[in-house]
């Protein structure tokens, strides 16, 4: 597990915590690793989900699809990523959404419960990791509070606009890419495909935004929705 620790220590679960802390909290908590290939299922809604995972290599997308196969994408997930935490920290509710690998994705599962119980060994980190799993679920509040504000957009411009605009705002540049192809796009923001390349079409005549794939520049500083 040495050569995951460089890994690990950009996670927000692990931060503060020395190499030889994180070599410890891995054998405490039974770390795993496993590798899925692009566009395997790591878990459906419905499923029992008794393990966190870190993403160490790949990306992962957290989804929701509804009876008639309609996938909305709620998350992309890259490398250092924690995802979930909430189902296995809750072991007698299954998981509300499905995990998929967008390319072939490593990951670490690691055991909750003996994180949250601690150990007979009195592990002095326990108390520092529950304090920076608290972080984490805080931030990945805070990150479903801002899909919220794109969804609440009352258009699909006005969605675009919403969500790429706080891209280029995470990213600090005018240019940047965004973790999703087309249609990823349009299932995050739960669009049409179709509809959505119109819309950014448009954008682009009226010199708002330029693109190429998933590379966009904003053109203005702000625009009419």
């Amino acid at each position: 597990m040495e050569e995951i620790s460089h890994i690990l220590s950009s996670c927000w679960l692990f931060r503060g915590l020395s190499a030889e802390d994180i070599q410890a909290v891995l054998g405490c908590v039974s770390a795993r690793r496993q590798i899925y290939e692009k566009q395997e299922i790591l878990f459906h809604a419905g499923d029992a989900v008794p393990q966190a995972g870190i993403v160490l290599r790949g990306e992962l997308h957290i989804f929701r699809e509804d009876f008639w196969g309609n996938q909305t994408i709620l998350a992309a997930l890259p490398c250092g990523e924690l995802f979930g935490e909430v189902f296995a920290c809750l072991p007698d509710h299954a998981a509300d959404v499905s995990v998929r690998a967008v390319q072939q994705t490593e990951v670490l599962y690691l055991d909750m419960q003996r994180l949250l119980t601690g150990c007979s060994a009195a592990c002095p980190f326990h108390a520092h990791i529950m304090r920076n799993l608290i972080t984490v679920l805080a931030q990945k509040n805070r990150v479903l509070n801002r899909k919220m504000h794109h969804l609440t957009q009352r258009s699909i411009r006005g969605k675009l606009l919403s969500y790429l605009s706080e891209q280029r705002t995470l990213c600090g540049q005018a240019t940047f890419c965004i973790p999703f192809n087309r249609q990823q796009l349009a299932d995050y923001l739960s669009v049409d495909r179709s509809a959505l390349s119109a819309e950014l079409s448009r954008l682009r005549r009226e010199g708002i935004l330029t693109y190429h794939k998933n590379q966009f520049t904003l053109c203005r500083p702000r625009a009419d929705v």
